[in-house]
């Protein structure tokens, strides 16, 4: 069977997401063209090459909606021999994208392609494309809860505290602040410009260097009045045994909302040699999993689990892991299943410190964790989401 490399990485910077934001005023379909644009420049990149694009979104529609891919790829000027198609998967899109074109690439149907995702959840919002489970019958029946009352889940069940919590919100905080001062993102960061090459965005926007404890125990509870309207009575039905759950997450130790959009381009050892392109990492094995959907964000382990079964490896063979940090018991309970140590796991922050473009973010995981394997002179690394409905995702790669 063929291999699937991939030989670059890139995203854009995460501006904070609302009104004022740094990508506020920028079209999603302006973020891909620009990551377009440099990947076609940095790897002096024939765009007729390039067989397909598969894209991600949080929110299917309006600015996002009706393949935004293949609008994107139209909009850049690339050849009209590149196809495009839109993923939705919650959370975990652009790390099925990867995996998505890996698969394709390995069985020999393609040879080159884009994986990738965007969301602007700055002009969209959160629940733009609406929900099936948005209906209270089925909702009901679907044990439909917010994400956030399954963290505060997580963490009642595991004894987690608050400081427990905002403890590692600070860690990430302090990794990703010291990662910008070190230029460890440099390699795969590209700029926002606007159409006269003016830089809108260099950075990622909620980067918080001065974070304390005292200042993050400061902040009330984000969930509990989810609590409060019914969700923790319903969640009773599945888990009796809780009899009151701990609101433990506030919006400094769970994800940013924020706008950005990622790029990986994937493809075969034909392509590498046709293209005069250089394979960085090999991606060794994908896996998804479906968990307790009420709960909902356990999926990480048993997918990493999965995985790591597929590759014949243990997890004493994986050197880093990047785990979205969609809320800290997320990572803390992945960390108590899994047994990996601080050092081992979201070296350079994550979510919670520079947020979660909802369909961008497997892209940008899956860069950091390339990028960082070659900072460290690393071999093996885990890439995982947890996703809405109880979804897990994750990926292993190898440095070539």
């Amino acid at each position: 069977m063929a291999q699937a490399f991939i030989f670059d990485a890139i995203r854009t910077p995460r501006g904070r997401g609302k009104a004022g934001g740094g990508l506020y005023e920028v079209k999603p379909v302006d973020m891909v063209k620009n990551l377009l644009d440099a990947m076609q420049t940095r790897n002096k990149l024939d765009p007729a090459a390039v067989e397909d694009m598969i894209l991600a979104t949080g929110e299917p529609v309006n600015e996002q909606g009706q393949n935004i891919a293949k609008t994107a790829l139209v909009y850049a000027g690339w050849a009209d021999v590149t196809t495009g198609a839109q993923l939705h998967r919650y959370c975990a899109g652009a790390l099925d994208a990867v995996n998505n074109c890996a698969a394709k690439v390995r069985a020999g149907f393609e040879d080159l392609v884009l994986a990738g995702g965007v969301e602007s959840m700055s002009r969209l919002g959160i629940g733009a494309s609406g929900a099936a489970a948005g209906d209270p019958w089925v909702a009901m029946h679907s044990f439909g809860v917010s994400q956030g009352i399954g963290a505060d889940l997580i963490a009642t069940q595991d004894g987690l505290s608050r400081l427990d919590i905002d403890t590692y919100a600070l860690m990430s905080q302090q990794r990703a602040a010291k990662a910008w001062e070190k230029g460890y993102f440099k390699k795969s960061i590209v700029p926002v410009k606007d159409l006269n090459g003016v830089t809108i965005l260099a950075h990622d926007e909620l980067v918080r260097k001065d974070t304390t404890l005292e200042g993050l125990g400061k902040l009330k509870p984000s969930f509990q009045m989810f609590g409060d309207f019914g969700h923790a009575d319903f969640l009773k039905f599945k888990y009796p045994d809780i009899e009151k759950i701990d609101y433990v997450h506030t919006a400094g130790n769970s994800s940013g909302v924020v706008d950005g959009a990622s790029l990986v381009l994937i493809g075969s050892e034909k392509a590498a040699k046709r293209h005069n392109l250089k394979p960085r990492a090999r991606i060794v094995a994908c896996a998804l999993t479906g968990t307790e959907p009420s709960i909902m964000l356990t999926g990480p382990a048993p997918a990493t689990l999965k995985a790591l079964k597929q590759a014949k490896l243990k997890i004493s063979d994986i050197d880093l892991f990047e785990l979205n940090e969609a809320f800290a018991s997320v990572v803390l309970r992945y960390q108590k299943v899994l047994g990996i140590p601080n050092e081992k796991i979201n070296v350079n922050g994550g979510a919670i410190a520079m947020g979660h473009p909802i369909g961008a973010t497997g892209g940008m995981i899956i860069g950091a964790l390339v990028d960082e394997l070659e900072r460290r002179k690393l071999k093996r690394g885990v890439a995982t989401l947890c996703a809405g409905g109880g979804i897990g995702i994750a990926t292993i790669v190898e440095l070539v």
